[in-house]
């Protein structure tokens, strides 16, 4: 599988990298997942303290251990589990702190559970404006320089936010949700690249709606709610009009390519539960490339929408 170098990093990572959180905590299952998308040419796997309660890191490190130095590693932190009121009241499960204290904590135990000294990308699993921003960059250079982490980067859609990290960090990458459903990044594109930071683009097929599984086998929340501004049955029609613009390619192709047709994202990450989908968005990252045109033509029948909430 093809390479491209993540922002201004030393990292080259696989232009389809495997989304770990759906691997589930079947380890036997998960571990042959892992294994099959490494055979296959991913190099690129992103996981995160928060899934599965650390386990899927767990997962992660076991699957790797033996070819670390083979693998592009990414994690997350800045979601803080407590159990119970043993700390603070209020603080029972799963809330936001992205202080350095606890980053620098966090750190240690997901290098413990990923079985390594080191990360390759470590990124921020969100992000805020009441945040203290400098404190969290401070955490981010500190673990820099001491060699626990080789870059970071941020998981973030918002606006302010995003304006923030670019103008006060040096991220090397910012995950965001995009797809051919959700272009609410395009807005984002040329600022990084001129920046210099790379787009990761997560959920690439739209929770599989940019797949060939038929659109009446979507859920039911789907059915009656759409997908973002998409209507059910605009959704039925937008399909239609996205698979006639390039005929010889599935829904699963063309969305891929629409993503790694834009010079700013690097790789595209995609999860997988079953061997059957993992191979698909191999497949896929190796298609043929858009043609400008084609790119057009998706643009005038998708639309671009806007994120909203958090400008500044």
């Amino acid at each position: 599988m093809k390479k491209r170098k993540l922002g201004a990093s030393d990292l080259a990572v696989s232009e389809v990298g495997l989304g770990c959180m759906s691997l589930g905590t079947e380890k036997n299952k998960a571990l042959s997942l892992l294994d099959e998308a490494i055979e296959l040419g991913i190099n690129y796997l992103d996981t995160a303290d928060l899934y599965d309660f650390g386990r899927n890191e767990e997962i992660v490190g076991e699957a790797i251990q033996n070819r670390r130095h083979d693998i592009i590693l990414a994690t997350k932190a800045g979601n803080r589990w407590e159990e119970g009121n043993r700390w603070e009241e209020g603080k029972e499960g799963w809330y936001w702190d992205p202080s350095k204290a606890y980053i620098k904590e966090a750190v240690k135990k997901s290098l413990t559970r990923l079985k390594t000294d080191y990360i390759d990308l470590y990124q921020l699993h969100g992000g805020t404006m009441e945040d203290n921003i400098d404190e969290t960059i401070e955490a981010f250079e500190e673990l820099k320089q001491e060699g626990v982490i080789r870059y970071y980067g941020i998981s973030s859609i918002r606006p302010n936010v995003i304006k923030e990290y670019v103008r006060k960090s040096n991220i090397t990458s910012i995950m965001m949700q995009f797809s051919l459903l959700d272009r609410r990044p395009e807005e984002w594109l040329s600022l990084l690249e001129e920046h210099q930071i790379s787009v990761v683009a997560r959920g690439p097929l739209a929770k599989g709606l940019l797949t060939e599984k038929p659109l009446e086998k979507a859920g039911d929340r789907v059915k009656q709610n759409g997908y973002l501004t998409y209507s059910y049955d605009e959704l039925a029609h937008v399909r239609k009009s996205v698979s006639d613009i390039a005929p010889d390619l599935s829904m699963t192709e063309l969305s891929l390519q629409y993503l790694l047709a834009q010079p700013a994202v690097t790789s595209v990450i995609a999860g997988a539960s079953k061997i059957e989908q993992l191979k698909e968005n191999i497949k896929a990252a190796g298609a043929r490339s858009l043609s400008g045109q084609e790119i057009k033509a998706l643009q005038f029948h998708t639309k671009r929408d806007i994120y909203e909430a958090h400008r500044s």
